[in-house]
């Protein structure tokens, strides 16, 4: 007779409030500005925490030995990245220190999206590894308070308000990046700013104060003032100083995608925003507050859709509307410490009715709809020349929407749409197909500058004249409002002109 060994769900060892002070807290998965600051948040609320290394092209190799083939790019990056940070921690404080002082947490959601199933790959690390006692815990993406078996971690709702406000300040301070970099005058001062504008937060993050439980909690976290001081700091500190050109004329390129793609800054996505960048582009990151921003509306969406079936209907939706407008009323209240340089979150309505002849909102996983009504919103509002959509190769739900793109590009011809299949070893391929579509993108930017000075009758030497006078507007903080035109040099003359009185 042969022992039949029947599969057994990973269920991790539990986590006590007695081990917190011996055991440190992996996490990763976004940029190195939000893992700083979240890092901070879970410190201050008692954690030892370390956010995973950035991601490597190793990872990729690594992550491959490990998992299933037919993995998608992210989870083969992520899950080797977690490989390789077990790996060396082995080798460096050997593997029972490993499995007793560090755990790995992580989220999920569910859907026909494979990142319902990240944490399956990364059980599959640990098999690997032979490290089947380390502990992983997966967190649920939409619950305010949760714990993990045992106690140690807690997420309540000062912990999650703090989350949220990592997102936030680590979304517009790589909105201020973005905006910038392509135009400082003195090289890599941005990325300095960058990197002192993280660390004097992640400093205010583990100093914030603790106000109340439940609702004094709600309350003091939607209305304090002490982020917003912390950005008008940072601001003053460190941003104005930096001065810029925007009579550059740079082509503004959209990023769209597959959240973790979009997101990333590395060799995940080759490094696509900074290759952008050194081919003359202008690059429109996407924040995490988007995707946020999308969960809390869609919920508002179904609820509406059910009316008639929904007891409390018009109570209900009051709440979730509520929760949206205080969602946004923070975030630009955080956008405007920094002086409404950082781009204001789309109207996710707006987005819908965009998407909603091409593609079924209720259609969730990868983007959605999202997909289609970000590209068909930077066109219409003159946002971006172009976009350029990242999606893992085989990516099931963003096949759907690339798709649909197909029936919106025979609509409106002059949408420029680079769509980019991310494998993680093919960057060649993907910069050709990007490069493409960049070249008609610059010569459309070139044509706006002229169009401006034409319509004005300015010239460049002009400007800089004008800019002797008012050297307020080469500081990066400046804020240059929107003239109809995409690109930020022909506003900027749009701008001038009228500051003289020519318009």
């Amino acid at each position: 007779m042969e022992r039949v060994l029947h599969y057994r769900a990973y269920r991790p060892r539990p986590f006590t409030k007695e081990e917190r002070k011996s055991t440190t807290i992996l996490f990763g998965g976004l940029t190195f500005k939000h893992e700083r600051l979240i890092q901070a948040e879970l410190e201050r609320s008692g954690y030892r925490a370390e956010p995973l290394p950035q991601i490597e092209r190793q990872d990729l190799d690594i992550g491959k030995e490990y998992i299933d083939v037919g993995a998608c790019c992210p989870t083969t990056f992520t899950a080797g990245n977690l490989a390789r940070t077990l790996i060396t921690k082995a080798q460096q404080e050997g593997k029972e220190k490993v499995i007793n002082n560090y755990l790995f947490v992580t989220v999920g959601a569910c859907g026909p999206c494979r990142f319902g199933q990240y944490h399956e790959s990364y059980e599959r690390v640990l098999e690997g590894l032979n490290l089947t006692d380390f502990r992983l815990f997966l967190l649920d993406l939409l619950r305010m308070e949760q714990s993990a078996p045992g106690g140690g971690l807690e997420i309540d709702m000062s912990l999650t308000f703090g989350l949220v406000y990592a997102m936030f300040l680590g979304d517009l301070i790589t909105d201020m990046e973005y905006a910038i970099r392509p135009y400082e005058v003195k090289e890599g001062q941005t990325d300095r700013a960058v990197k002192d504008s993280v660390e004097m937060l992640y400093e205010k993050f583990k100093r914030r104060p603790v106000k109340g439980k439940k609702l004094t909690s709600l309350f003091w976290h939607v209305f304090t003032d002490y982020f917003v001081k912390a950005l008008e700091e940072v601001r003053r500190e460190i941003w104005d100083h930096i001065h810029v050109d925007r009579l550059r004329v740079k082509p503004k390129v959209k990023i769209t995608g597959e959240f973790w793609l979009q997101t990333h800054e590395g060799d995940g996505n080759y490094n696509i925003k900074r290759w952008l960048e050194r081919e003359g582009a202008e690059v429109i990151p996407p924040p995490i507050a988007v995707w946020m921003d999308y969960l809390i509306n869609m919920e508002l969406f179904k609820l509406e859709d059910a009316k008639g079936f929904v007891k409390k209907y018009y109570l209900k939706k009051f709440v979730v509307q509520t929760i949206a407008w205080l969602y946004r009323f923070v975030y630009n209240r955080l956008r405007k410490a920094l002086n409404d340089i950082p781009n204001p979150l789309p109207d996710q309505r707006k987005l819908k009715e965009l998407a909603k002849p091409y593609f079924y909102y209720r259609l969730t996983g990868g983007e959605g709809h999202m997909l289609i009504g970000k590209a068909l919103y930077a066109y219409k509002n003159k946002q971006a020349h172009m976009v350029c959509e990242l999606s893992p190769y085989g990516c099931l739900p963003n096949t759907m929407s690339v798709g649909a793109m197909a029936k919106v590009l025979g609509d409106y011809p002059d949408l420029l749409y680079a769509p980019i299949e991310i494998k993680g070893d093919a960057e060649v391929h993907a910069y050709s197909r990007c490069q493409m579509v960049l070249t008609e993108a610059k010569r459309r930017a070139k044509e706006e500058f002229e169009e401006a000075l034409e319509k004005t009758g300015l010239t460049v030497e002009k400007i800089r004249e004008f800019e002797e006078e008012r050297p307020e507007l080469r500081r990066a903080t400046y804020k240059v409002p929107h003239y109809g035109y995409a690109g930020t040099s022909a506003n900027y003359v749009m701008h001038v002109a009228k500051l003289m009185g020519r318009l």
